[in-house]
């Protein structure tokens, strides 16, 4: 299964590639492996993980970062709707469906 980012998810995640790199080298590169971890758990399953906003947006945690990717699938694309720091308040990107 495929998967698209929404803009603002793309951003988010670029963002934080860029935090991380310049916290220390390498790091960026150790938050962008999870992050392609969790959009592949998504593909692979998309339907394995629990709802988390009815009626159809679910999350994956991410190891090892303080963050979620906040998607759902719709007509078998995996559609990302976020990568939710934990830190932020919750549903934030509610407007993005």
């Amino acid at each position: 299964m495929s998967y698209d980012l929404h803009p603002d998810a793309a951003d988010e995640h670029q963002r934080q590639v860029s935090y991380y790199e310049e916290k220390q080298k390498g790091l960026g590169k150790r938050y962008h492996g999870t992050f392609r971890k969790a959009v592949e758990a998504a593909c692979n399953g998309p339907k394995r993980y629990k709802i988390v906003w009815p009626p159809d947006i679910r999350r994956v945690k991410f190891t090892a970062f303080p963050f979620d990717l906040i998607y759902r699938e719709q007509r078998g694309i995996v559609q990302v709707l976020a990568i939710a720091n934990h830190r932020r308040e919750p549903g934030y990107w509610l407007y993005r469906r």
